[in-house]
């Protein structure tokens, strides 16, 4: 991203927090990869965005990161500037390496694994992001991410939709994601509370519970942030890009547009950044229809409901909150009746603030 883009985004994310009045902002440094940028470049990146928006907002700022080119110098870079690190590692070296190849087609699980030993050896805490392998052995590769000692490990489900799925069904059976998960969050439950986070599990926790999402994968909420690719277009969740290249572009660019701008592209960007989508109908009966909420935006995909269908993997995520409700002891109807009591909590909290 050049310098008169970077500016650019940094003056539309001020005016944005000025507008909205929120009290804090999170900015991700994604990909592509964004240490191909180099330490010292990003270390001046982070300081021209705190310098930029800090008198403003609380700034939070994130690094995911493909982990290959992490070292000694990127670490001191990170604790200097308070980033969050997220890395992408999917098990062991085998597994690992069978989806994550560099241009020459070799695996790339011992770069990253170097990267983060320099994190772990100079006092930087990362968490892992892991895309659900189907058909493979998740207590094994749950095991294997533990031993390379993260503050938190997260899921991924994969990105599917109904018009790529039927194969994944064919080969893998009905729920091979909840497959995959049930014994990673058996052994996870076991030791409470437990030493390593699992956000996809504790927000499922927190659902069952009456709270509300803190994920964007579940609860069929707004997703509320935008994408600035490094011509500075901006872009909803590029995830929806599974579902036809052209369905996350605003045709707005930091240069030219205020992101309030998305609200006039479209009724559909409209409502999936500002506002939330509606329930699909095929989820109106479903008893987790106030948990779940259909599932992620981009698994509901297909050429002829567009969003109107419950997730691919619906069936796991039944079967994960049917899992999560026994252990917890929980039924729906006592979700229901929670959810309701902290929504009268927070309501009657604010009022009184008010008054």
């Amino acid at each position: 991203m050049a310098d008169d883009v970077f500016d650019a985004s940094v003056a539309r994310i001020r005016r944005y927090c000025e507008t909205s009045e929120q009290p804090a902002v999170k900015i991700s440094f994604h990909g592509g990869e964004p240490c191909l940028i180099g330490p010292r470049r990003f270390a001046d990146r982070c300081e021209r965005l705190r310098s930029g928006l800090g008198d403003r907002v609380e700034v939070r700022l994130v690094l995911q990161t493909n982990g290959t080119l992490l070292d000694a110098e990127w670490a001191e870079v990170i604790a200097a500037n308070d980033v969050e690190v997220g890395v992408s590692v999917d098990g062991s070296e085998s597994v690992h390496d069978a989806h994550r190849v560099d241009h020459g087609g070799r695996g790339s699980y011992e770069r990253v694994r170097q990267g983060l030993a320099a994190l772990s050896d100079a006092g930087v805490p990362f968490s892992i992001l892991s895309v659900i392998q189907l058909g493979g052995d998740g207590l094994a590769a749950h095991r294997h991410l533990l031993g390379l000692r993260p503050s938190g490990i997260n899921y991924l489900f994969p990105d599917f939709t109904h018009d790529s799925f039927d194969e994944v069904r064919a080969t893998y059976g009905p729920t091979p994601c909840w497959d995959f998960l049930r014994p990673v969050f058996d052994d996870w439950s076991r030791s409470w509370p437990p030493k390593v986070m699992v956000p996809l599990f504790w927000s499922v926790i927190r659902l069952v519970m009456g709270a509300e999402t803190d994920q964007d994968v579940l609860g069929n909420g707004r997703l509320p942030f935008v994408f600035i690719q490094a011509d500075g277009a901006v872009e909803a969740l590029d995830v929806l890009g599974v579902c036809g290249a052209e369905v996350p572009t605003t045709g707005l660019n930091v240069l030219t547009d205020d992101f309030a701008g998305i609200a006039a592209v479209s009724g559909f960007l409209r409502s999936t950044v500002f506002e939330g989508t509606s329930l699909p109908r095929g989820c109106r009966s479903c008893p987790e229809r106030d948990t779940c909420g259909g599932g992620y935006l981009p698994h509901r995909y297909s050429s002829a409901g567009g969003f109107d269908n419950p997730s691919v993997w619906s069936a796991d995520l039944l079967a994960f909150f049917g899992h999560v409700r026994s252990w917890l002891g929980v039924p729906a109807e006592e979700t229901s009746a929670r959810r309701e009591a902290l929504r009268w909590l927070a309501r009657e909290t604010v009022a009184a603030s008010a008054a």
